[in-house]
């Protein structure tokens, strides 16, 4: 490639940097904007800068701070990560080194439920839950992830798993290690990265969701952010704008660090397993 060509082609990257980058700029700018100054003034500078945005929107509603909402979203997101971590890596592990009677039909059937569209089984799921007395509160979030219900990411744990050497099984075998310790002292530590990538992508997905959570909570005192940031507009109308802004720029801080720290294992989990037949 000539260097006029390596030229052009950054230039193109960057320009579209830019353009993917400048509607999350323009919502940073703007929640330091007064609320009549949002919408006429179009440009990235503010007439006057002000902080009164985040005191507003740290505030809350209904007498309920920001700060419960990102408790409440971290709280859920913990045990969301603990229960994907916990089931997929037990089903990964039976699919990818135990033999059983029908595992390739089980695993072909796990693997069916990812075209399997969630709008499909959102009736009866909210039926079942309903009857259990589950609704509004954070078991129906919650309670699948301990039943190795994310096909996806036992998919991926499987993959790397049989990326890794028999031998070490056969070596542990020998020392008299059963399939139980097999897995936690030898399998677990050795998919560290498929493990990151498992935490990072449930992360990032219970923190975005919005359907599930506005689904199955109704109380506003448990709501996750993404249902708090829809508030500042149901409630208040134009004149939280402001607030809105500011609270999404904070609520998209966690998801950022999590994205930039963990990035290597995010990377390494995909390529050296997730990817592999």
């Amino acid at each position: 490639m000539s260097k006029a060509s390596r030229y052009l082609l950054h230039a193109f990257i960057i320009a579209g940097c830019v353009i993917m980058l400048y509607p999350l700029l323009w919502m940073f700018v703007s929640s330091f904007k007064e609320n009549t100054e949002i919408f006429t003034n179009t440009s990235l500078i503010p007439h006057k800068f002000t902080f009164e945005n985040y005191k507003q929107g740290w505030a809350g509603l209904s007498g309920v701070t920001f700060g419960t909402f990102f408790l409440n979203t971290f709280f859920l997101v913990a045990l969301c990560i603990i229960g994907n971590l916990i089931s997929c890596s037990m089903a990964a592990y039976a699919f990818g080194r135990l033999k059983f009677f029908l595992r390739q039909a089980f695993f072909a059937i796990m693997l069916s439920t990812l075209m399997l569209p969630f709008h499909v089984t959102v009736i009866p799921q909210y039926i079942m839950f309903n009857k259990f007395g589950w609704i509004n509160t954070y078991l129906p979030l919650v309670m699948p992830k301990f039943l190795g219900v994310e096909a996806f990411f036992v998919f991926l744990i499987v993959q790397f798993i049989r990326s890794l050497p028999r031998e070490l099984d056969q070596a542990a075998e020998i020392d008299g290690c059963g399939p139980i310790k097999m897995y936690l002292h030898i399998i677990l530590p050795l998919t560290l990265p498929a493990l990151m990538t498992t935490s990072i992508f449930t992360f990032i997905w219970t923190w975005n969701d919005f359907f599930s959570q506005l689904l199955y909570i109704s109380n506003i005192e448990r709501f996750p952010i993404a249902l708090a940031l829809r508030m500042f507009t149901d409630s208040m109308g134009d004149n939280s704008w402001g607030a809105l802004f500011a609270m999404s720029i904070l609520s998209l801080v966690p998801v950022f660090a999590m994205f930039i720290f963990f990035q290597r294992y995010l990377i390494e989990g995909i390529s050296t397993g997730g990817l592999k037949g």
